[in-house]
């Protein structure tokens, strides 16, 4: 997408890749050419595949855009326990040093968000710019942390379809359940279809992150704030707490009928926004 969030020529390079990094085997798609990156980092329960929206508009010449399944999700190695998200961000650098990346821009929905913060955290220098989707930076209370721990006994115990019927209204904005039925079916199919043990290692892991306040306003780049106004999990506040954190560069997209699932769900107007800070990171270097 141009600069104006006009369609691009299409990528001249796609590869579906698998690379063995720290032990495990994460695939991701990589599309488009150049010096230039885009990091895609899922959320839970989904997998790589959340971003085809994104990979079939914003790779292209000059900008590679790269969507790994993180470890224990889709196409990447199922893994037991818990992982830590500094274990997640781990695999991250693996794979960029993996496909020759140095830095690159990151962008993360909801879990995928906040395990992006965790590679701002650990690897500042390798972040050109960041985009925060349906996502909130504040760790997890004590109840919450209870409530991920029962909650990954649960998908042990129940595996993934009563979880994805329960919370499919969550993640879709319950109108577009109906406007844009492929995209409850695209969630519903990938929550589905999420190993139970992974999905358990994430909510257990996720249920210790730290606090990524500090972290948000030590960063120094472009970055972009995109919430839902039918989000059942990310508030206006939350969303304005991120882009003032960040700094007065930020930008924030606050869309209309629209749930937790904003690049699904309004593609046309996230691909824009994404657009519009991928030109700011080129400006900012």
């Amino acid at each position: 997408m141009t600069n104006d969030g006009t369609v691009a020529p299409a990528a001249t390079r796609r590869v579906v890749g698998r690379a063995s990094v720290n032990g495990i085997t994460i695939g991701y798609d990589d599309v488009g050419e150049g010096d230039d990156a885009l990091v895609l980092v899922h959320g839970h329960p989904f997998d790589r595949s959340m971003w085809r929206p994104q990979l079939a508009t914003l790779g292209r010449p000059g900008w590679r855009v790269i969507a790994p399944d993180l470890r224990g999700y889709g196409a990447s190695s199922i893994v037991t326990g818990t992982t830590a998200f500094a274990v997640f961000a781990g695999d991250l650098a693996a794979l960029l040093d993996h496909l020759g990346v140095r830095a690159a821009v990151f962008a993360g929905l909801s879990m995928g968000g906040q395990i992006v913060m965790e590679f701002c955290r650990l690897h500042p220098e390798r972040v050109r710019g960041l985009v925060l989707a349906a996502t909130f930076p504040q760790p997890e209370s004590e109840e919450g942390r209870r409530n991920r721990h029962a909650m990954a006994d649960r998908l042990l115990r129940e595996g993934m379809a009563p979880y994805a019927a329960e919370v499919l209204p969550k993640m879709v904005a319950p109108r577009n359940l109906v406007a844009v039925p492929g995209v409850a079916a695209h969630v519903l199919t990938m929550m589905r279809g999420a190993p139970p043990a992974g999905a358990a290692a994430a909510l257990r892991g996720r249920a210790e992150r730290p606090d990524y306040a500090a972290t948000l306003a030590g960063l120094a780049v472009p970055a972009l704030v995109v919430v839902g106004d039918e989000d059942a999990f990310t508030t206006r506040a939350d969303a304005e707490r991120m882009r003032d954190l960040l700094g007065g560069g930020a930008e924030l997209v606050w869309m209309e009928r629209v749930g937790h699932m904003p690049n699904l769900e309004n593609p046309a107007a996230f691909n824009a926004a994404v657009a519009r800070l991928l030109a700011a990171v080129a400006a900012h270097d």
